[in-house]
């Protein structure tokens, strides 16, 4: 059985049908990425996952259970954190008091808070070095970093990253990318939007491709490089 299953989802805004009828897999332990152009329904599915939007039909089926009208806090203790695009850190709150808030799910639980800590500036070394700057004041690479770290100090079986390489220079993205493939052979699923659909493909198990609500492709991470619309339509080759 999957970690994570949605069955024939249609999420609305208001009137307009946004995702219609997506059926989507994510085995534990797999990296999958989700490609497609900006309005495809790639956020629409992370925030759907997330509980942040209800689907009107279908199911969302998380560790066995169905997940569809569980509020999103409620969500979050189950296992399924998510790392929105654009960071959305607290902006005026320290590097280390935007993480406490990561692990308010944990409660009083000190220790495991402290133990998250560590491994989050374990992989992320600069955000220790900057622990008490104000989050506002770190550069893109940092926030994302930081928005990661967020996400990880629940310590999900699901993590789900919205965009991590946007705005980023090519460096930082190889950076971004190689912590992500670390925390995954850590033992953390990993649902992945990213529109750099080469780099996302050299990181994922397996992809779908998203055209606006519909599942239009879907194949492991090295068939999907070779698929020719990939190719002309996210890769941009001839």
């Amino acid at each position: 059985m999957a970690l994570l299953e949605l069955r024939d989802v249609h999420t609305y805004y208001g009137r307009v049908h946004a995702l219609k009828g997506i059926t989507i897999s994510v085995e534990e332990g797999e990296i999958v990425t989700l490609l497609g152009a900006n309005g495809a329904g790639k956020t629409t599915t992370l925030n759907t996952i997330s509980g942040l939007l209800r689907p009107r039909e279908g199911q969302i089926i998380f560790d066995g259970q169905v997940i569809n009208h569980i509020p999103a806090h409620q969500i979050v203790h189950l296992g399924i954190c998510q790392a929105p695009e654009g960071r959305k850190i607290f902006s005026t709150l320290t590097v280390e008091e935007n993480l406490n808030m990561g692990a308010y799910s944990l409660g009083n639980d000190r220790k495991t808070i402290e133990e998250n800590r560590k491994r989050v500036f374990r992989l992320f070394p600069r955000l220790e070095e900057r622990r008490h700057q104000i989050a506002g004041t770190l550069s893109g690479g940092e926030q994302q970093m930081l928005s990661i770290g967020r996400a990880l100090m629940a310590r999900p079986k699901l993590l789900m990253l919205d965009e991590p390489s946007l705005g980023l220079a090519p460096m930082l993205v190889r950076a971004i990318f190689e912590t992500i493939k670390e925390i995954n052979e850590e033992g953390v699923t990993i649902l992945l939007v990213e529109q750099n659909a080469r780099a996302a493909l050299r990181l994922a198990d397996r992809g779908y491709v998203l055209e606006t609500g519909n599942i239009v492709l879907s194949g492991t991470a090295d068939e999907l490089m070779r698929d020719e619309r990939v190719r002309k339509a996210y890769l941009g080759e001839a």
